[in-house]
């Protein structure tokens, strides 16, 4: 089974977030409950998200940042950027207030699909992140879970874990795969996400940042925001033969090796 376009919203706008400037993979928290708390972020929010968006705004933001992992490290910033924030709605990696439509339609695809199943290989797709090219395969189980020790034995040792501090990703509140194993409790949920690697993370984390500038304040049908809608495509996808043929070699090696370890279980 493919699940194509469940943030039909990002795939019109060209955006990485919902209709409601929600990261879905930031948003499978129990909104009922207090948020996590991601003080790095607040400390930054107006760096992050500027109201202006020009080459001085850009500059100065850019040291606010880099000051920030001066101090605490290049990783900290990393975490406080990217992990999750439920505070600042106009900001990035902004996890939301309740379930978006997303959220709900991909836990419905789940009930209705996959509710027999035994278990269930996951293979979430991503760029952005790591090296450029390369499929890393991230698996967010709990370290010393059956989930993960059945993941490394799939994939032949072949994956990374942020709980683990192996991988290129921080750990990341809000995760989609908590949804997913919350709607099929029987079966035996086996995910891990292939990331495939674009552009340095400064680049992608610029690309971000002016594209939510833009949609909050600026004008996507403007030159300026013409330019951002191809920053943040360049950021997310590379139109050069060599990298397509990197994405579909490893993304077909995985494929058969979920396929392997299900028809083995």
């Amino acid at each position: 089974m493919q699940i194509h376009a469940i943030n039909p919203h990002g795939f019109a706008w060209l955006r990485r977030v919902t209709e409601d400037n929600v990261d879905l993979n930031r948003n499978f928290v129990d909104h009922r409950a207090p948020y996590p708390e991601n003080r790095g972020y607040a400390e930054l929010a107006e760096a992050i998200a500027p109201r202006e968006w020009n080459d001085a705004v850009i500059a100065a933001t850019d040291k606010v940042l880099a000051a920030y992992a001066e101090t605490h490290g290049a990783w900290a910033l990393r975490e406080a950027v990217s992990a999750g924030q439920y505070s600042h709605p106009d900001g990035i990696f902004y996890g939301g207030s309740a379930e978006t439509w997303s959220h709900a339609k991909l836990i419905e695809i789940f009930h209705d699909k996959l509710s027999r199943a035994r278990r269930i290989a996951v293979i979430d797709y991503h760029t952005g992140l790591g090296p450029r090219g390369h499929g890393e395969r991230i698996c967010v189980h709990a370290p010393g879970s059956d989930a993960l020790k059945q993941a490394e034995a799939w994939y032949e040792d072949d994956i990374t874990s942020p709980a683990l501090g192996t991988a290129s990703s921080v750990e990341i509140t809000g995760f989609n795969v908590q949804g997913m194993e919350a709607a099929v409790p029987r079966a035996s949920v086996i995910a891990i996400a292939l990331e495939y690697g674009t552009q340095p993370t400064e680049l992608v984390r610029l690309a971000l940042r002016a594209d939510n500038w833009l949609h909050l304040h600026g004008d996507p049908g403007s030159a300026k925001g013409r330019g951002i809608k191809q920053q943040i495509r360049d950021a997310f996808y590379q139109d050069q033969d060599d990298w397509k043929e990197m994405v579909f070699a490893r993304a077909l090696e995985t494929q058969r090796l979920a396929l392997r370890g299900l028809a083995e279980a």
